[in-house]
């Protein structure tokens, strides 16, 4: 492991959670929504309301309250979404974040010390929404996190280097119509160089770009222990 996921590792030996307090830890369970899950095969995973659907299915067989994954997964859910294509290159489809899914509403909170990086609503189809960057440092190691996905009100009252701390509401979770059409989730993703970006930053990349993503954007189940 390099540094950074050295630090990320040992920030807690317990899961951490990130949404609404309330919600047990124990409430979360994984979900499949990789290319290669059969249980999508034939279904229209771009659409919101498809994909709600498949999301409140799985909630239910497993008396969860929230389910989660996606790093690394490669995804059909971009297929739609002109701005995942590049010409001559191999699509954008390999999502470098854990995606939380719960309803619109549900109170995100941070999950460890840090300060308002910057913060942007990116309203370009497929992109995230209300976006928050958060920037941390543990131990003489710095790094980023991005919470997008968010409602509009998450993003008032917001500066450049003001603090949050562990545990504290950060925002809330955006409807399709607000985090660019997409059921409502939020998408987690640590970075460690931002590239000068300013409220937002690459949540998905191509097969091509692997290489230099993965290891930018390392596992953020290193802190979350789920």
């Amino acid at each position: 492991m390099c540094t950074l996921e050295i630090t990320l590792n040992g920030i807690s030996q317990q899961p951490v959670a990130i949404l609404d307090t309330k919600i047990s830890v124990s409430a979360y369970t994984p979900i499949d929504l990789s290319a290669h899950n059969p249980d999508l095969e034939g279904m229209a995973i771009t659409d919101p309301d498809q994909c709600q659907a498949y999301i409140d299915q799985v909630l239910k067989q497993r008396s969860a309250a929230v389910a989660y994954g996606g790093y690394l997964e490669q995804r059909n859910l971009y297929a739609d979404k002109s701005g995942f294509a590049t010409q001559g290159k191999p699509p954008r489809n390999i999502h470098l974040g854990i995606d939380f899914w719960a309803p619109a509403g549900t109170q995100v909170v941070t999950p460890l010390l840090g300060k308002v990086h910057s913060f942007r609503n990116n309203t370009t189809p497929g992109d995230y929404g209300p976006t928050i960057i958060l920037i941390h440092e543990v131990k003489g190691v710095t790094f980023h996190t991005l919470y997008g996905h968010l409602s509009p009100e998450s993003l008032e009252g917001l500066y450049t280097g003001k603090e949050f701390r562990p545990g504290e509401a950060l925002a809330t979770l955006g409807t399709p119509d607000i985090n660019v059409h997409y059921a409502p989730h939020l998408h987690f993703q640590i970075i460690q160089d931002m590239q000068h970006n300013q409220g937002d930053y690459p949540g998905v990349c191509s097969r091509t770009d692997l290489d230099f993503y993965s290891s930018n954007c390392p596992d953020p189940n290193l802190l979350f222990k789920l």
